[in-house]
């Protein structure tokens, strides 16, 4: 077999790509039991997503909370627990998987690969995660929210090996490029390749590594035959 193991990054991966437009709509969401404008709650949620995907902020309500105070708000319980609600439920619209993605990780399966995930995520994934229909399907999975790291720090990429009984040489590791995780996945010896599917381009994400020299495939379909061998 050509890798034992595949690791692959979860959103704009195993998940289609999400334009700004939808972030926008759903942070103009969220901020209307809040009482702030939509656009300043945007740039709330992205300038803290570097503390929020590294669980620095707390659980769901509490970020909430937190992110209004700085925006000026001092919401009450009633208000968060709704800008909560809407938050997770936008969050879970985008845990939608790619049309393949299922059917590439049974195949893998199938030919006896195991099977990780590795995620720059918010605390909205790691609550849902149990629910999602690739959860039976993935042998391990590593969330930088309840790890206290983001990619491409390498405790992230030697954890997800080591949940995986495996050594990182025998690693591929898929992903659309984003928080520099394919140098990140390579500098720790496992062989990095990019998803560059046809929505790529369109995806909101951030520290992509849009100038990736190396190789890349066009669909999770290809990943079968490139570990398989």
């Amino acid at each position: 077999m050509a890798f034992p193991t595949v690791i692959f990054d979860f959103y704009g991966t195993l998940t289609p790509s999400t334009p700004t437009a939808v972030w926008d709509g759903h942070a103009a969401l969220g901020a209307v039991p809040l009482g702030i404008p939509a656009g300043q709650w945007r740039e709330a949620l992205n300038a803290s997503f570097p503390e929020r995907a590294v669980g620095a902020l707390g659980d769901l309500p509490e970020t909430i909370r937190t992110l209004a105070r700085r925006c000026g708000v001092e919401p009450g319980e009633d208000a968060v627990a709704a800008a909560a609600a809407v938050r997770l439920a936008c969050q879970r619209e985008l845990l939608v998987l790619r049309e393949d993605a299922v059917p590439t990780l049974e195949r893998l399966r199938g030919a006896g690969v195991r099977i990780g995930v590795l995620s720059d995520c918010t605390v909205e994934l790691a609550v849902s995660w149990k629910e999602l229909p690739l959860a039976g399907l993935v042998d391990a999975a590593v969330l930088s929210c309840s790890e206290g790291h983001r990619k491409p720090a390498p405790q992230l990429f030697r954890r997800i090996a080591a949940a995986l009984d495996t050594d990182p040489a025998s690693c591929l590791y898929v992903g659309d490029g984003g928080g520099s995780e394919l140098t990140g996945a390579a500098a720790q010896g496992m062989t990095a390749v990019m998803l560059r599917a046809d929505d790529w381009a369109a995806n909101d994400a951030h520290a992509r590594e849009d100038d990736w020299p190396g190789p890349c495939f066009g669909s999770l379909s290809e990943v079968v035959a490139a570990a398989t061998g």
